[in-house]
């Protein structure tokens, strides 16, 4: 089949979640399919980002949007239009037909968008799409509201409302849609929710595989350190629930390893907080830490970052809003807290407790070997092209 992919960002490197997930999906898809790749972005993209996509794709075009225009594009769109902001931001109407004729001209039998981002560029193309939500993105915008500064408030309940609406209108556009998880799938507000397909993500069990090091750090958390949720995250540990873990154990050192730091998130420096900003290979990290934390409050999705440590075999602690993707056990293949006193006990628990840590580490290592595999979930997403082809 020839099948066209269009992402709202180049898939390399591999820092955010989206990119990943686009990553390996379009790994696996190639193995039978011919890929004809569409990216947009702000910036220019490495030529080494794009040679890691070739032995995957027939053909890659990058369509580079203007900065300038993008934010005339955002104004435009918070006065005189209801489309979500970050559809606006990702539209530029004088690429569409650049667009569509990269797709028509290679007569594409299957388009697979990836983020309600794109949609607008192809909502109206005859051929057969498949839209994947990823994440439901209006939830996770709802759940900032209450968290963001007092004169952004506005813009993000606007922006929450916009967003609920436009993943219902965009629902009839597509004959397949996709989602992450059942969690995600409930909160897309549609009559016909339940006719959209989960499609998990997977590991990589060859790359994240455990590795024997001496520990040096007894807790991490990774991703890209700008990301709202995992700013929120690193904060509610760092003010709630390490003050009260250091009351009992002091020495406790915390890793923060992820791309793009925030200002706040380097505010949190200190001799028992330690803030990498970007690292070259984050298995390392995985490798030394004695337990891998993410407390997330805000959200949605799956966290890849706790498949990453539990393939890694580390141990992990999450929260329910983390795990109701996940779907892991509790004293079985994980640690789920939900108050920072929760958190505090399952910390000194796994660090005072080796023969625990190692049950946890296990446990969670054969979890995701047989329920998250990129193979199996690729083959799922491929299905439906192949039911869906006009």
């Amino acid at each position: 089949m020839k099948l066209g992919v269009l992402l709202s960002r180049f898939p390399y490197p591999l820092e955010k979640g989206d990119k990943l997930r686009a990553y390996h999906q379009i790994r696996e898809l190639s193995k039978r399919n011919e890929i004809y790749l569409c990216a947009l972005s702000t910036s220019r993209v490495d030529e080494k980002a794009i040679k890691k996509l070739e032995p995957f794709c027939k053909e890659i075009k990058v369509i580079y949007l203007s900065k300038i225009e993008t934010l005339i594009n955002l104004a435009y769109s918070l006065l005189f239009s209801n489309l979500p902001l970050q559809v606006s931001f990702f539209y530029n109407r004088r690429k569409k037909p650049i667009i569509q004729s990269f797709f028509t001209g290679h007569k594409v039998d299957h388009l697979f968008c990836q983020l309600i981002r794109v949609t607008e560029y192809v909502k109206d193309s005859e051929v057969s799409k498949t839209l994947d939500y990823m994440d439901a993105l209006s939830q996770g915008m709802e759940r900032r509201i209450n968290k963001a500064p007092f004169y952004l408030k506005p813009f993000v309940k606007i922006e929450s409302t916009r967003l609920k609406r436009y993943e219902h209108l965009i629902f009839k556009s597509f004959e397949n849609k996709v989602i992450i998880s059942e969690q995600d799938r409930e909160l897309i507000i549609h009559a016909q929710n339940d006719k959209i397909e989960i499609i998990r993500n997977g590991v990589d069990r060859d790359f994240f595989k455990a590795k024997e090091t001496k520990k040096e750090f007894e807790l991490l958390f990774t991703g890209n350190m700008s990301y709202p949720p995992n700013v929120d995250g690193v904060h509610y540990l760092v003010d709630q629930v390490l003050p009260l873990v250091w009351q009992e154990k002091p020495e406790v050192k915390f890793v923060i390893a992820g791309v793009n730091p925030s200002s706040s998130v380097l505010k949190l420096k200190s001799e028992r907080v330690i803030v990498t900003g970007w690292v070259d290979d984050i298995r390392a990290y995985y490798a030394k830490a004695k337990v891998f934390i993410a407390p997330m409050q805000i959200g949605t999705g799956l966290q890849n970052k706790l498949l990453e440590a539990m393939s890694m075999n580390v141990a992990c602690i999450t929260s329910p809003l983390a795990n109701n993707a996940l779907k892991a056990t509790h004293l079985d293949n994980i640690l789920i807290g939900q108050e920072p006193e929760d958190f505090k006990r399952l910390i000194l628990n796994l660090l005072n407790d080796p023969t625990l840590n190692k049950m946890i580490a296990d446990n969670g290592n054969q979890y995701v070997s047989e329920n998250y595999t990129w193979e199996q979930s690729t083959l799922n997403l491929e299905r439906l092209f192949l039911q869906s082809k006009k």
